[in-house]
C-alpha cells in the first residue's frame, strides 16, 4: 500500500465495495479499497473460454432488470444488454416417458411461492418447506430449484425472508459478462490488491486496520465482506462485535455452482432452452442450452449436491452432468460435451459460498448486519439488503447507502460545535 492513512477504507472490492468507493469519490472523500483477491468483482467473475467467449462463473443475471442499476452501467460501458426472455420462461426440452409436465410443474411452483409469500409479518416465521403441499409430486424438484436461487434446500430457508424479496420478473444478461461489467466499473478506483484484512481495531479515535500488507489508519471503514467470513472470524473486530458475528451466522451463504460445457452439434437445441437432469429428485442439476446462441451448456448445481460435488472438483461435476445428460438424451451424448469452466465457491477461502439466505427465524438479522457501529463503521453487501439480497444490484445499492452514511458522519464530525449563550 502506498498510504498509511486514508479518510475511508472500503473492505472488499465486490459490487458493494465498488459502489461505495465510487460514491465516496464523487463526494470528494479520499477512499481506498482493500481487496484480498488480485482482481475486482468478488463473487462476480467473468472469464474467457478457450473458444473466446465470456463465461460468468459467479452471478450472471440482471434480476429486476428494469430497475437494476447495473443495466445502465453496462450499457454506458458499451456492453450488450441482452433482453432475451430467460430459459425458465420457455418450454423445457425434457425427453423421456412419461413426458415432462412443464405446465404442471410451473403451476406447483407458483402455488408454493404464493403460499410462502402470504406469510404475514406478524406471523411466526417458518422454514419455507412448510409451504410445500403434502404429497405433491413436484416437491423434490421445487426443493432443487430452491438450491439454484437460494443456494439451500427449503427446510433451511426462512419463509419470511423469501416473502420480503422483491423481484419484478424481468431478467436480462450482459453478453460480455456481468462480472466483467462490475469489475470495469471499479477499474479507475484506488485499490490495494492481495490485501487481506485481519483486524479492524476501533479502540482509538482513528480506526486501525491490520492487513497482510501492514496497518493503515482511517476515520471510517465500510465492511463489505461476505457473511460467512464475518461469521467465521470472531477476532475481525477489536473489541469484538458479537451481534454482528451472530447476525452474519444467521445469514449463511448458500451454494450455487455453474459448470460450462462445450456442446458439439449444438444446433439440435433451440437457443436458451432448458432441462432438468431428473425431475423427480432434489439432487439434480438444471441445464441451459446455447446461452446467447453459443455452442455451450450452462449447468447449475446447488445446495447439498453442489457441496458434495465440490469434494471431487471439476471432474465430479462433469461426471455427474454427463450421467444426467446421457439419461436424458442417450449414450452418444457423452461424446458431445467437454468441460470448459467452473469455480467452486464454497471451497473459495475468500467467499465460502455464493449468496446469502436467512435461516428460519433469522430474517431480521439483515438489518442488524447492515447497522452502523460507533458512527464510523458501516456495513454493505448483498446480505445487508432486506429486499434485494443474493443479487449484485442489492450489493451495489447497499454500498451506495453505506457510503452516504459515511459521508454524513464525516461531515458531522467536521462541523463546528455550537455553544449556547
Amino acid at each position: 500500500m502506498s498510504k498509511s492513512e486514508v479518510a475511508v477504507l472500503v473492505v472488499g472490492g465486490g459490487a458493494a465495495g465498488i459502489g461505495a468507493a465510487r460514491r465516496l469519490r464523487a463526494a470528494g472523500v479520499d477512499a481506498l479499497i482493500l481487496e484480498a483477491r488480485g482482481r475486482l468483482g468478488g463473487r462476480a467473475w467473468t472469464v474467457v473460454s478457450d473458444a473466446g467467449f465470456p463465461m460468468d462463473l459467479g452471478c450472471g443475471w440482471l434480476h429486476s432488470a428494469e430497475r437494476n442499476p447495473w443495466a445502465p452501467i453496462a450499457a454506458a460501458q458499451g456492453r450488450t444488454v441482452d433482453k432475451t426472455p430467460p430459459p425458465w420462461m420457455r418450454p423445457w426440452v425434457q425427453i423421456g416417458l412419461p413426458p415432462f409436465d412443464g405446465p404442471g410443474f410451473q403451476q406447483a411452483l407458483q402455488r408454493f411461492r404464493h403460499a410462502a409469500d402470504a406469510l404475514a409479518e406478524d406471523e411466526q416465521d417458518r422454514p419455507a418447506a412448510a409451504f410445500l403441499e403434502p404429497g405433491n409430486r413436484w416437491n423434490n424438484l421445487l426443493d432443487a430449484v430452491s438450491t439454484y436461487y437460494s443456494g439451500a434446500e427449503l427446510d433451511r430457508v426462512s419463509a419470511r425472508d423469501l416473502a420480503r424479496f422483491e423481484d419484478d420478473g424481468v431478467n436480462w444478461r450482459i453478453a460480455e459478462g456481468y462480472g466483467g461489467a462490475i469489475a470495469a466499473h471499479g477499474a479507475d478506483l484506488a485499490v490495494a490488491f492481495d490485501c487481506k484484512v485481519a483486524c479492524i481495531d476501533r479502540r482509538a479515535k482513528q480506526l486501525r486496520v491490520e492487513t497482510s500488507q501492514g496497518a493503515i489508519m482511517a476515520r471510517a471503514v465500510i465492511v463489505t465482506l461476505p457473511s460467512n467470513l464475518i461469521a467465521g472470524q470472531e477476532d475481525l473486530f477489536l473489541p469484538a462485535l458479537p451481534e454482528k458475528t451472530a447476525a452474519a451466522a444467521g445469514l449463511p451463504l448458500g451454494l450455487a455452482d455453474k459448470l460450462f460445457l462445450s456442446l458439439a452439434n449444438a444446433e439440435e437445441f433451440e437457443k436458451e432452452s432448458r432441462a432438468f437432469g431428473d425431475g423427480g429428485r432434489t439432487a439434480t442439476a438444471a441445464y441451459q442450452f446455447r446461452p446467447f446462441g453459443r455452442p455451450v451448456i450452462e449447468a447449475y448445481f446447488g445446495g447439498a449436491l453442489a457441496a458434495e460435488l465440490e469434494k471431487g472438483g471439476k471432474a465430479a461435476f462433469f461426471d455427474f452432468a454427463v450421467g444426467e445428460l446421457v439419461g436424458l438424451f442417450g449414450a452418444d451424448f457423452a461424446a458431445r460435451v467437454k468441460p470448459l469452466g467452473l469455480h467452486c465457491w464454497a471451497s473459495d477461502p475468500l467467499a465460502r459460498g455464493s449468496y446469502s439466505y436467512a435461516l428460519p427465524g433469522r430474517a431480521d438479522e439483515r438489518a442488524i448486519l447492515a447497522s452502523a457501529v460507533d458512527g464510523r463503521m458501516f456495513f454493505a453487501g448483498e446480505a445487508c439488503s432486506i429486499h434485494d439480497y443474493s443479487t449484485a444490484h442489492g450489493a451495489y445499492l447497499t454500498g451506495l447507502a453505506a457510503a452516504d452514511q459515511a459521508v454524513a458522519a464525516l461531515e458531522s464530525a467536521r462541523a463546528p460545535s455550537r455553544v449556547s449563550g
